[in-house]
């Protein structure tokens, strides 16, 4: 079955970084353009960053540009979303999800969602 499983949030300090991984199984990894999304407590979700599965284009949130990096390896099925000068209003849990091909930041058209790993940003 189709899995994603998030991992490398944390407790962090404004001004620093993360690295964020979905590591995908289950199926054609390389088909297929993964999204990060994020929800803030009160907050709806929000898309972040996407890489869509044929030629690797990237979307960035407006809130994001130039803070944070998205990149895949389909040999490892794994993407990664960088974020570097991380703000405490980049406090969320941060999903990766996928849909076949594009990228789309409208959350209900996707079907499959990891788990979620929190990420807090606080002195």
């Amino acid at each position: 079955q189709v899995q994603l499983v998030e991992s490398g949030g944390g407790l962090v300090q404004p001004g620093g970084s993360l690295r964020l991984s979905c590591a995908g199984s289950g199926f054609t990894f390389d088909y297929y353009a993964i999204t990060w999304f994020r929800q803030a407590p009160g907050k709806e979700r929000e898309g972040v960053s996407c890489i869509s599965s044929s030629d690797g284009s990237t979307y960035y949130g407006d809130f994001v540009k130039g803070r944070f990096t998205i990149s895949r390896d389909n040999g490892k099925n794994t993407v990664w979303l960088q974020m570097n000068s991380l703000k405490p209003e980049d406090t969320a849990v941060y999903y990766c999800a996928t849909r076949f091909r594009r990228c789309s930041a409208t959350s209900t058209y996707y079907h499959y969602w990891g788990q979620g790993t929190q990420v807090t940003v606080s002195s």
